[in-house]
């Protein structure tokens, strides 16, 4: 059984990677003031960014789906790890070795399930790599030599060999202390007759990597005519490999695309080897399936979805890449980015025409691309016969919803006047108002344009209905309230800036904060050492006393949520906050006051009436103190 991970261990590793840079390896980060990040959440579809990163504090929060949490919680959620192995890999990063309570330092065995695969993988490549120097492997340097790649390019890319026999690798990987069910179930060996034998023999070897860079699988390429094998094989589903949701390359472009707003999507190993040597760097590829919903994930997380952005698609010309095109644009509307087309000329691939024509001529090819919609627009009207009224009216029909899901307005409006020239219909303004109509009826419904194609709304047919909203998380907040504003503002401060209300802010009680959740979040603050007590680990102290995972996501929403002024925080504005909520205070017991003094009869009340006439007293003095001294009174 693995022992628990050292607790001294934990926190060096918590402190040794910093979160903006673990963060910045799955999805593009930019400045959002008060020295935050923010991006598109990799926990939910949105349209603009509302995740935000706090490096200072070391925590993130998405104010979308309220998922929030540090370095640790971040890598597990977005790669299903466990605590164990996010402590692991993280302190692989760090080059920190951990110490376990039951048995020293952390032998194989007691890493978890997914570390193990990956670092699998890890020994697998390399000796593929190692591979490729071999005489065997001659077949597979010289089918690289003939597609332009030398060994430098072999290198950079980590292209390796698996060599001819049964169990090559697999004998290697036992003698690193892999045990048999951990090479199946990595998809590195299969089921022999005799036990485990590789799943490559005799095949070029691509490593295929997810986007923070680890080997989470192969591609295979066959090279004997005596293989009767598919020409490319890769590795099957894993607990580390969904074919979905990988794009080779996409380790080494990522920077390329956040940096450039472009991504360049090609159809195999070779093309994004092609793309890249040719200064390409944005070129990534999927790994033995269509592109599809879970890579549109990764290149919008990628891409920010902004509207200046653009996914160019490289196919061939004929009528598979033409095909592949057309199955490429029905996903167009789930990217905010431009999608274009880039058509390689006589069949080649980027590949080929590099070698056909060089390194410009695949930059070049990129910078001809078409807008998407229009080449998918010129292969639908194609399909009609357009010298008949019938075969024009038909073409518009099916060809109009698509302009109306074009997302810039002025594009669309240009593109239906074109689609009037295309389709020969004189009338221009014709299918403007019918693009037009299309469009608001989809907009109205929340519809696409295509499924709204001549079906108005008939009267008295039942809406559809919304789907139900997903429940909140946690109490709901009536933030409308002055007084909730002011209680959110104030534990913001001493969440982030604790300096500036501190010891103050620790005289508060529970009850001065009316939100509950506000008030369990102070009981927290309070149950961490306070304020006055903050250091490098207060917040950690602070979070770890929350009852509750929505008590804790919303101590991270508090510490990550940005200030409510232009400047830096200083002490005049942490004292408008600490008087605004005393006050609130002051003038909630005020009112209380005055009810119990109405419920009794001052002949009768006795020293319990008194006593409320001078606590009352006390307070309306305290009050106005309050008011024209500010924080000087507190």
């Amino acid at each position: 059984m693995a022992g628990r991970i050292n607790d001294d261990d934990v926190r060096a590793v918590r402190d040794a990677v910093p979160i903006d840079a673990v963060v910045s390896e799955y999805l593009q980060l930019r400045n959002a003031g008060g020295g935050n990040l923010k991006g598109l959440c990799p926990f939910h579809d949105e349209k603009s960014p509302s995740f935000h990163v706090s490096p200072s504090k070391g925590l993130y929060h998405c104010f979308g789906c309220q998922e929030g949490g540090d370095t640790v919680d971040f890598i597990m959620k977005v790669d299903h790890l466990s605590f164990a192995e996010t402590i692991e890999r993280l302190a692989s990063q760090a080059g920190i070795t951990l110490r376990y309570e039951e048995g020293g330092y952390a032998p194989g065995r007691q890493q978890g399930e997914r570390t193990r695969l990956v670092e699998a993988h890890k020994v697998a490549a390399q000796f593929y790599i190692d591979q490729l120097d071999s005489p065997e492997a001659e077949i597979g340097r010289k089918f690289l030599a003939e597609r332009g790649f030398d060994q430098a390019a072999a290198q950079h890319f980590g292209v390796g060999y698996s060599p001819a026999g049964w169990d090559h690798l697999t004998r290697f990987l036992r003698g690193r202390g892999f045990t048999d069910k951990e090479l199946i179930l990595s998809g590195l060996s299969q089921d022999g007759r005799r036990g485990p034998i590789d799943r490559f023999r005799g095949r070029l070897m691509w490593p295929i990597r997810d986007i923070a860079g680890e080997v989470v699988g192969f591609g295979a390429r066959k090279l004997r005519d005596d293989d009767n094998g598919p020409k490319y094989l890769n590795t099957p589903e894993t607990p580390i490999y969904r074919k979905s949701h990988v794009l080779y390359g996409i380790d080494l472009a990522k920077k390329e695309i956040a940096k450039g707003n472009r991504a360049v999507v090609v159809e195999g190993y070779t093309d994004v080897m092609a793309c890249h040597l040719a200064g390409v760097r944005s070129a990534i590829a999927t790994c033995g399936t269509s592109f599809g919903e879970g890579h549109i994930k990764i290149l919008r997380r990628l891409l920010m979805d902004n509207s200046g952005s653009e996914v160019v698609f490289t196919f061939d010309g004929d009528a598979a890449g033409q095909k592949a095109a057309l199955r490429a644009f029905e996903d167009d509307q789930k990217f905010a980015a431009e999608t274009s087309i880039a058509i390689t000329p006589g069949g080649m691939d980027p590949c080929e025409l590099r070698l056909a024509k060089g390194d410009e001529a695949v930059a070049d090819l990129v910078e001809s691309r078409t807008p998407l919609f229009e080449f998918a627009l010129r292969q639908l009207v194609a399909r009609h016969n357009l010298a008949t009224p019938v075969g024009r009216a038909a073409a518009l029909d099916e060809a109009a919803p698509i302009v109306a899901n074009i997302k810039n307005s002025s594009i669309q409006h240009e593109t239906a006047v074109q689609l009037a020239g295309l389709l020969g219909i004189l009338d221009t303004q014709f299918v403007v108002r019918r693009v037009s109509q299309l469009a608001r009826w989809a907009r109205e419904r929340g519809r696409d344009p295509r499924e709204a194609q001549g079906r108005p709304q008939r009267r008295g047919a039942e809406p559809a209905r919304p789907a139900a909203p997903e429940a909140p998380r946690g109490p709901a907040l009536n933030l409308r309230s002055p007084a909730h504003r002011v209680e959110r503002e104030l534990l913001k401060l001493a969440l982030q800036r604790p300096d500036l209300v501190a010891p103050t802010f620790d005289a508060y009680g529970i009850d001065e904060f009316t939100a509950p959740p506000y008030a369990v979040v102070r009981r927290c603050i309070e149950d961490a050492g306070g304020t006055a007590a903050a250091d490098a680990g207060f917040l950690t102290r602070v979070r770890e006393a929350a009852p509750d995972d929505t008590v804790r996501s919303m101590v991270t929403e508090l510490a990550v949520e940005p200030l409510h002024t232009r400047r830096d925080p200083d002490e005049m504005y942490a004292g408008v906050q600490l008087v605004a909520v005393r006050l609130a205070a002051v003038r909630q017991r005020c009112a209380e006051i005055h009810g119990a003094l109405q419920r009794h009869d001052p002949r009768t009340g006795g020293e319990q009436y008194t006593a409320l006439q001078n606590e009352l007293w006390v307070l309306e003095q305290y009050a106005q103190a309050l008011r024209e001294r500010g924080a000087a009174a507190l």
